[in-house]
């Protein structure tokens, strides 16, 4: 029996396209409970994603990249911004009108080990959303899962086993196999391969490529590893505290880094070939809290080409070429034609700063002799009180 199902077709260009998505957590509140303070995971990040490729989203551990993935999926709720699929608002529709976009939009998650329940079988991982969902008839989706586990390279036998019984490899094709199992159109891999070895890596990398070319789907592809990212992906998204960085196709952002922190995190890309020397770029410095990152452009702590207009004013973003944005002052041609006025500018918030510090010194000082006086004088006040006590002792002793 065929239990293929009709693949859904979208004609327009784009799949998924994010406008300024924003994402922040509170991390402080007042006493009757008002937000005091964000941490801000995810802040004005836009691109857009053609149907049937792959964009990579690349960045250090903590820049918001799962909380991208995640507040694209609606496991999280956007604090602004607009997420579109396929030419639908999604952005702050209900929980029950997303249930219709949840066999759409699937998710692959990092880890293999912990995203599988123990105590249920392969068969019925992979059949319970085919089910809830009904994407088949009941009667025949016992051979539909057979049929979906054949795709993704396990074997019928595999049914009836459990999880714990499995490689690592093998668990993430069974991860990959529950995604896949709804007929989605996109697919959130939130680091599917970090935790595998690296020829299990590149068996599932070929797994993935090879079902999006049978299947037309489209990738967000989440990664650590920049040479997977250059293998599958046609589009890259750079990410830091929360904010791109630069975005662009993966052949011209490999061949052509423009923004510093590109650079530096390409330049740890190994090169097999023992002859060539590597001009590693070792950035210096710890990445900022993303609760109090620094203001300006928030790479500026760390960035070896960093200006004073940097420390002032957050960059803006700019098509350097067709089709690669990047946010540095150093493509902002009215920047850096003005940079005289923004040395001033900085000059005179230093100043000011400077002001400040020396007056919240000089009232520090003042709070600290005051206080010292205070002692003093608390001291010869307790000397007098115990001056007459002593002189009636002396006065008897003479008796």
């Amino acid at each position: 029996m065929d239990n293929t199902i009709e693949q859904k077709v979208y004609n327009g260009e784009y799949i998924l396209e994010v406008n300024n998505l924003k994402k922040y957590f509170v991390i402080k509140k007042s006493l009757f409970g008002k937000p005091e303070a964000y941490l801000k995971a995810v802040d004005n990040v836009s691109f857009k994603v053609k149907t049937g490729t792959t964009i990579g989203v690349v960045g250090e551990s903590g820049c918001g990249k799962t909380t991208l993935g995640r507040t694209i999926l609606k496991l999280y709720d956007s604090d602004g911004g607009q997420i579109i699929f396929e030419g639908e608002d999604i952005t702050n529709i209900s929980r029950k009108e997303m249930s219709k976009y949840r066999t759409d939009i699937q998710l692959i998650f990092q880890d293999p080990y912990s995203s599988l329940p123990p105590r249920m079988t392969v068969g019925n991982i992979i059949a319970e959303a085919v089910r809830i969902h009904k994407i088949v008839p009941k009667d025949e989706v016992h051979s539909y899962v057979l049929e979906i586990m054949k795709k993704c390279g396990l074997q019928p036998q595999h049914y009836d086993r459990y999880p714990h019984e499995f490689s690592g490899g093998q668990r993430q094709r069974i991860c990959i196999a529950r995604a896949l199992a709804v007929n989605p159109r996109l697919v959130i891999c939130d680091e599917p391969v970090s935790a595998l070895d690296v020829s299990i890596q590149a068996q599932i990398i070929n797994l993935l490529k090879d079902l999006q070319n049978k299947m037309n789907l489209t990738y967000v592809f989440i990664s650590h590893d920049l040479s997977v990212v250059k293998y599958i992906t046609d589009q890259i998204l750079v990410m830091y505290l929360g904010n791109m960085m630069e975005l662009g196709e993966t052949d011209e952002i490999f061949d052509n880094p423009l923004h510093p922190y590109t650079k530096a995190l390409f330049s740890a890309v190994p090169v097999p070939d023992p002859d060539y020397k590597m001009k590693r770029i070792i950035l210096e410095g710890d990445i900022p809290s993303p609760a109090n990152p620094p203001k300006g452009c928030k790479f500026h702590t760390r960035c070896s080409q960093c200006m004073n207009v940097c420390k002032v004013h957050e960059p803006s973003y700019h098509e350097a070429k067709p089709g690669h944005f990047v946010a540095c002052h150093l493509y902002d041609e009215e920047i850096m034609a003005n940079l005289q006025k923004y040395d001033e500018e900085y000059a005179e918030i230093e100043k000011k700063r400077a002001e400040e510090e020396a007056e919240k010194k000089r009232l520090a000082d003042l709070k600290k002799a005051k206080s010292l006086l205070n002692i003093f004088k608390g001291n010869k006040a307790d000397e007098k009180a115990e001056q007459p006590a002593e002189t009636d002792v002396s006065d008897k002793d003479g008796e």
